[in-house]
């Protein structure tokens, strides 16, 4: 078991100093800020979507490494899947991050590194900010999300 935790635990790092799609799109079709104020981590997603298709996503901000961690490996997963998919994802991770039956999906790849966060409850909404942009994205309901 330490060994899969020391996986996880080296994906988050990875991601943390090497975010994927960290920057801005200039054309794109939706852009949320979303706040942490617990934390203080502050990111604004950018999406641009094609024939409900998430086209491009990326990110901007700052976090702690749970937070900006998380984002990179959300705009990685779900670059290039339907809008559908990508809302499905999201309540996956939803359950990975909260669920008290210590729910594990098989098809969530190296976001299953997330699922550590479950262990300290005050991180989870470190790790679910990018999360909920994203759904607040997707849903064109809202341009700002915060997780209080």
């Amino acid at each position: 078991m330490n060994e899969i935790q020391e996986l996880y635990r080296e994906v988050i790092l990875d991601h943390n100093r090497h975010p994927r799609n960290f920057g801005e799109i200039e054309d794109a079709d939706r852009v949320v800020e979303g706040i942490n104020p617990l934390c203080g981590d502050r990111i604004t997603l950018y999406l641009r979507l094609n024939k409900g298709n998430v086209e491009d996503i990326t990110f901007n901000g700052t976090g702690c490494a749970i937070s900006v961690a998380s984002s990179s490996l959300m705009t990685d997963k779900v670059k290039g899947t339907s809008v559908s998919d990508s809302l499905d994802l999201f309540d996956k991770i939803h359950r990975l991050l909260t669920d008290e039956n210590d729910y594990q999906a098989e098809d969530l790849d190296k976001l299953a590194a997330l699922s550590g966060v479950r262990q300290y409850p005050t991180r989870v909404k470190c790790a679910s900010l990018a999360w909920h942009a994203l759904k607040t994205a997707l849903t064109g309901s809202e341009t700002n999300t915060s997780t209080e």
